[in-house]
C-alpha cells in the first residue's frame, strides 16, 4: 500500500526513523532529568514548600479563581458561538452590502489583541472587570468561530447546496438546514480547540484585575513569598491542563455520539428506489 503524498518507507527508512525516535526520547529524558536536578538543588521539592496545600484557605482561594475562570469562559462561549454563527451567515451572504462590511469587521476583530479589547471595554465604558473580560473574549472568539464554520461550509461538496436549492429551499434555508449542521459536525475538532483557547485566554483577565485562577495564584504567591512561587504555579498549571483535557474529552464524546446517531439513521433509511417495509 502506498500513500498519495509519499511512498511507504522501506526497512532502511524505518530503521533510521526508529534510531531518531530513540535519540529524541533520550534527549528529552535528559532535559527532564536536568530540570528535576536543578529544581531539587534549589529546594523546590522540600516538604515545607508544599505544606501550604494542606490549608483550607489556600484551596478556597484557588477554588474562587477556578470559579471565576469557568464563569467567564462559560458566559463567553455561550455568547460567542451563536454570534459566530450569525457572523458566518452574514459573511457568506449573497448580498454584497451585508457580506463586505461583515468581512471587514471580522478581519478587524481577528487582528485585534484580546487584552486590548478588554482594556478598551473597561476604560471606555467603565464596566466591571468581569464584563470587560467577557466582552473581549466574545468579540475575538466570535470572529474565529465564524471563520471556522465558514471554512466548514466551503469544504462541503457543491451538490449539497444545489440539492437544497433544487427541492425549493431558499439560499438562507439551504445554509441553515443543510450546510450549517454538516459544517459544524465537520469542524467540531477545530471548534473545540478554539474553546480551549478561549478558556486559556481568561488568564488575560489578570490585566484588568479580574480574579481568575492566574490572578488568584499570583496574589497567593505574593502573600506567601517567592519560595512558594513554583508550587503554586505548578498546581495552577495542573488545574488548567485538567480542565482543558476534560473539555477535549467531552467534545470527543459528543462527536462519537453524533457519529453513532448519524450511522444509525442511515442504517434505518430506506434504499432509494425501494419501498419501506410494512
Amino acid at each position: 500500500m502506498s500513500s498519495v503524498l509519499y511512498d511507504v518507507p522501506g526497512p532502511k527508512a524505518r530503521r533510521i526513523s526508529l534510531i531518531g525516535s530513540v535519540i529524541g526520547v533520550i534527549a528529552i529524558g535528559a532535559l527532564v532529568a536536568l530540570a528535576v536536578m536543578t529544581l531539587a538543588q534549589q529546594g523546590i521539592f522540600e516538604g515545607r514548600r508544599w505544606a501550604i496545600f494542606s490549608q483550607a484557605d489556600v484551596w478556597k482561594l484557588i477554588a474562587d479563581g477556578i470559579g471565576a475562570t469557568l464563569s467567564a469562559a462559560a458566559v463567553s462561549a455561550v455568547i460567542a458561538f451563536p454570534l459566530g454563527l450569525l457572523l458566518c451567515l452574514m459573511r457568506i451572504s449573497d448580498l454584497a452590502w451585508i457580506r463586505i462590511p461583515t468581512r471587514i469587521v471580522l478581519e478587524f476583530l481577528r487582528g485585534m489583541p484580546v487584552v486590548l479589547m478588554m482594556l478598551f471595554v473597561l476604560l471606555v465604558f467603565a464596566t466591571s472587570s468581569f464584563i470587560a473580560v467577557v466582552a473581549g473574549l466574545v468579540l475575538y472568539n466570535s470572529a474565529i468561530f465564524a471563520e471556522i464554520i465558514r471554512a466548514g461550509i466551503q469544504s462541503l461538496p457543491k451538490g449539497q447546496r444545489e440539492a437544497g436549492l433544487a427541492i425549493g429551499l431558499t439560499s438562507f434555508q439551504s445554509r441553515l438546514t443543510i450546510e450549517l449542521p454538516q459544517a459544524i459536525r465537520r469542524m467540531l475538532p477545530s471548534l473545540v480547540a478554539q474553546l480551549v483557547v478561549l478558556l486559556k485566554d481568561t488568564s488575560l483577565g489578570y490585566i484588568v484585575a479580574y480574579g481568575e485562577l492566574l490572578r488568584a495564584v499570583q496574589v497567593m504567591a505574593d502573600f506567601l513569598g517567592p519560595q512558594f512561587l513554583f508550587p503554586v504555579f505548578f498546581v495552577a498549571a495542573a488545574i488548567y491542563i485538567a480542565i482543558n483535557l476534560a473539555v477535549s474529552r467531552l467534545a470527543i464524546w459528543i462527536e462519537k455520539r453524533g457519529s453513532k446517531k448519524a450511522a444509525g439513521g442511515m442504517a434505518h433509511a430506506p434504499v432509494a428506489g425501494t419501498a419501506p417495509a410494512k
